[in-house]
Parts: structure tokens; sequence; C-alpha cells
């Protein structure tokens, strides 16, 4: 026996009806959470209407579904983001760049894949992993990955398509060894780490850099066909996380020359069809009506200000900064969540929200109750999806997250404080030391300062050491979302 969610709408009202009867896991919706990579808040035109890049599919999803509009991965780096959706805790808590060593997420931790997996999903993973594995040889398993956290099925990669050895891992399995090389490769005209870049290594026989982004495409595809394919009502949990547009930019034949930026708007365009074709499965598989889709980006794009001028794009979408900043544009990504019949079509919502609350929205979604370190700093956004009246869990108020050189950013409400002075990343400068008398940190008003211009971490002294009071509190908490709690 188990609690239903039926939804009942009247006007702006939502309210919840529970009723209690026997039923199967099929009455809880499939899920389905896209997360693509390197891609801007202003690549999109749903989100930037001045974009130079088309993206019909996901500007499609938009009309569908919400768009949040503060939204933020739980780190400005793949690996950062990544381990923050996977388990709801802040990946500062941790060394996420122990990656490349073994798993950065522990045996006893829960992921939202072992969560839904308890209530009974089939759950599949296909794409970039980049939270480490046990790597004892290419003839042995690859442990403690999504195999091993809560996944039933893989099919993908250890890391980023410009970090070698490249190679693809079915399940725990390498498919084919890297036994071949591949020299390094730079684009003319762009940055050293723009374009067509990447690095020298060992690669499979099998593995083309250019096709592994339809070739996940293909993947999430069979897995989509292979589900709807049985007899049983057991719904679906998919994580499709696609390595695109990150370098190395590989847009193939039929998307060159579509849109009016070279290799970056071209691959984005690519990354676009390729969402639609997935998207495209789960219509043809009747899947698409009772299926919650969630799509964002892992971080801000690596575009610089001559690329804005130069292509009159700007990825960042007015925002400060670019990927691995703790300014805006690191880490605000564009958020989309579609679920017909529950989440209003073409609506927006403008609450604070993380990739860390991905892990409280499932639960509460399925009416698991948070207990122990599960999803420690997770606040469920199931009442902004459903508009709500009341929401049953408490939204989120304050956001902490780590830069890729760990300078820390503390949201409350809309002020936000940054532990120094710099973008604490890609961006120059990226650390500066204090001048005498001068501010030791950033502060800005959101509100009012959006492009975070105005630093006045000097005329609000007692807000900076409020906020940094509370934000050495959450530091150093196991659990923040029990903070304030009786």
């Amino acid at each position: 026996m188990k609690r239903i969610v039926h939804v009942i709408a009247f006007g702006t009202l939502v309210l919840f009806c529970l009723s209690t009867r026997t039923t199967v896991a099929a009455e809880w919706p499939h899920v389905l959470v896209i997360l693509v990579d390197d891609m801007g808040y202003g690549d999109l035109r749903c989100f930037n209407e001045a974009s130079k890049i088309l993206t019909p599919q996901i500007d499609q999803l938009a009309r569908q579904g919400m768009r949040f509009t503060d939204a933020h991965a739980s780190g400005p780096l793949c690996h950062l983001s990544r381990y923050g959706l996977m388990t709801g805790r802040y990946p500062f808590r941790t060394d996420c760049g122990a990656w490349r060593r073994r798993p950065v997420i522990t045996e006893d931790q829960m992921t939202i894949a072992s969560l839904l997996e308890q209530r009974g999903y089939a759950t599949a993973m296909v794409g970039k992993w980049h939270l480490g594995f046990d790597e004892k040889g290419y003839d042995q398993p690859y442990s403690g990955g999504p195999v091993d956290r809560g996944f039933g099925s893989f099919f993908g990669i250890r890391a980023s398509t410009d970090i070698p050895p490249y190679f693809y891992i079915r399940d725990d399995q390498v498919v084919m060894p890297p036994t071949q090389d591949i020299e390094a490769r730079q684009t003319e005209g762009w940055s050293p780490i723009q374009g067509e870049f990447w690095r020298a290594g060992k690669i499979s026989p099998d593995f083309k850099l250019e096709d592994v982004l339809p070739r996940f495409a293909d993947e999430a595809v069979k897995v989509i066909e292979s589900h709807a394919a049985k007899a049983d009502d057991q719904p679906l949990f998919l994580y499709l996380a696609l390595p695109a547009p990150h370098t190395p930019w590989l847009p193939t034949k039929e998307f060159v020359g579509r849109t009016s930026i070279p290799l970056y708007g071209d691959f984005t365009f690519m990354v676009d069809a390729m969402v639609g074709r997935v998207l495209t499965a789960l219509e043809q598989a009747q899947m698409d009506k009772e299926t919650l889709v969630i799509f964002t980006s892992d971080n801000g794009p690596v575009w610089y200000q001559d690329d804005v001028d130069k292509y009159e794009h700007d990825a960042s979408g007015g925002w400060r900064g670019m990927k691995a900043d703790v300014w805006e544009a690191g880490h605000r990504m564009p958020f989309i969540v579609r679920w017909p019949g529950r989440v209003r079509a073409g609506s927006i919502h403008t609450q604070l929200i993380s990739f860390v609350d991905v892990f409280a929205t499932l639960a509460e979604l399925t009416e698991q109750p948070l207990e122990g370190n599960a999803g420690p700093d997770s606040f469920s956004f199931l009442g902004a999806l459903l508009e709500a009246a009341e929401a049953d869990q408490p939204k989120r108020t304050t956001l902490a997250l780590a830069s890729g050189n760990n300078t820390m950013s503390f949201r409350q409400g809309p002020w936000k404080l940054i532990q120094g002075l710099g973008s604490g990343g890609f961006s120059k400068p990226s650390r500066m030391k204090p001048e005498p008398g001068g501010p030791q940190g950033q502060l800005y008003h959101l509100g009012d300062d959006p492009e975070e211009t105005n630093n006045l971490y000097l005329r609000e002294k007692s807000r900076v050491q409020a906020m940094l009071k509370e934000l050495q509190q959450i530091k150093e908490s196991q659990v923040s979302r029990l903070l304030g709690k009786p």
C-alpha cells in the first residue's frame, strides 16, 4: 500500500489530494534528466531572444513546460555540478577533483538513481560520468561508477571528450581498450581551449570523437524503445549526460554552416537536434505524456568578450563571467521542466533553485521522506513546479557554492557574497590581492545589479558579517536542510 498523489487545479490554486490504495510503480511518472555540457544561459532562444543560435527543439520544450530563471549548477565545473545533481550534497563538502583516481561518490551515499530505484524504477544512464571509477586495468571491471551507484545500466565515457584516454564503457566493462594514439588539436582563430580542441593521448579503435554525440543520442533512444517494449508498467529513470557543446566542437556535415557562428553555433544547433531526437523517441513510444523531463546545462560556456564582439552573440546571456567562475555566468543555468498535465505550459518561475534540489524534488514526488544524510543540502521545488499555494517542503532561501579555484559564494535572497576578489575561475582576473583599506571580498545586490558591477562590500559591513556567519554554519553543518529546524 502506498499513497498516490493526485493534483487538482482550481484556477491558480493547486491542492494535493492523497488517497491510499494498492497500486504499482507505474503511478509515478517516468523521469528523463538531460544534462548538456558547457551551454550558456544565453545560447538558447527561450532564455535569450538575441541568441544567434537556432535551438528549436529545446525552445519547444520550454513552451511546453516551465522555465526557471534563477537556477544554478551546484558548481561551475563539470565534476562539481554532476556531484551535486547526483547526491543532493554541496560538492565543496568533498574532493571532487579525486575523480581521476577514485569514485567521488562513496558506496554509502544515496543518489537520485538509487532513490528512484528503491521506488521500483528501471534506471539507466547514457553519456558522461566524470565522477570517477576504480580503474584497475582495461580488462578489469570499472567499479564505483553508475551501475554501482543506482543505475541498472550505463553506456558512456569516464570524462569529457577532450580528456584522454578516449574509450567507451558499457555497465562496468571497457568496450574496447584505448590502444591507439591521437595527437592534440587546436583551432586557429579560437582560444587554446575552444574550437576543435582535444588533448593528446590514447584512444580506442572504435572511438571517433565526432561520433560521440550522435552515438549517445542513439543509445538513449534504444533505452526508451527497449523500455516501451516491456510488458510491465515499470517507470523509467533515464539520465542522459550529453558531452556537448563542450570542446571539441565537432558538428557533423549536416549541421555545418547552419548558424552564423562557425563550430560553436553549429555544434550547439546539433546538440539541440540530438535532444529533439530523444524527445521524439519518447513521443513515438507513447511515453511523453507520462514523463517528467528536466533539461539543463552543467555549467557556463567558454566564451570571451572577444567572441561576443566578433559574433554579436553573448553565450552568457548578459550575466558576468564564464565557466569555472563564481560570477553568475559560471553557474546560472537554463533550466526547463516539462510534465504534461502537471506543469503549466509556457510558465516561468523565479524561485532560487540548485542542482542539489533535484534530489529532494524527486523524493517528494515519489513520497519518500529524506532521512539521515540523504540529500543533505537539497530542498524540493515540487511546489514551484505544480504552482501550489503552499508547498509541503521549505523553499531554498540561500545557496552556497565554490568556484573553480575554491572561491566561495553565498546567496541570501537577492544578496550575493563572494569570499575574495576576482572571478575565482577562467575570467581575468581570477584572484586579486586586496588593497589597503579596500574590500576583502565582493557583495552584490542582484536585483539592482545583475551584472555584478557595484561592489557593496564596504558599504554593507554588518550584512557581510551576518552572511559570513551563516555561510560558516552551512559549511560546518553536515545536513544544511535541517538548519533552523527544532
